[in-house]
């Protein structure tokens, strides 16, 4: 290419490098709100976290999908992989917890001598 000719025209549907004229790729916001919640839902998975552990399941199968869809506008496709997982084990360890608490495994009587 010389100093002469002017540059090829764009070639539309093509990826453009980021630079004059285009923007980086932001991240998607269910990602971030899916791996949030999926931690959430994993650190007191006893205490009824079940609503976190559940969204965290759906925003990151919504964010992947999103992503997906983007064509490469938004990134996170790891944050909504790691949401959805820690999402499902959040929901097993719930459950496991509440079959041992329901079957007497686990014990939850707090009786003390507090200050007598």
């Amino acid at each position: 290419m010389s100093y002469d000719q002017p540059p090829p025209p764009p070639q539309y549907g093509a990826p453009q490098p980021y630079g004059y004229g285009s923007q980086p790729p932001k991240n998607s916001v269910m990602a971030i709100s899916a791996l949030v919640l999926g931690i959430i839902g994993v650190i007191p998975c006893f205490w009824g976290c079940f609503v976190f552990s559940g969204a965290g399941v759906v925003l990151g199968k919504l964010g992947q999908k999103e992503i997906r869809e983007s064509q490469g506008a938004k990134k996170g496709e790891g944050q909504a992989k790691w949401g959805f997982i820690l999402g499902i084990v959040g929901l097993v360890l719930g459950v496991l917890y509440w079959i041992l608490f329901a079957t007497g495994a686990i014990d939850v009587t707090y009786e003390g001598n507090f200050g007598s």
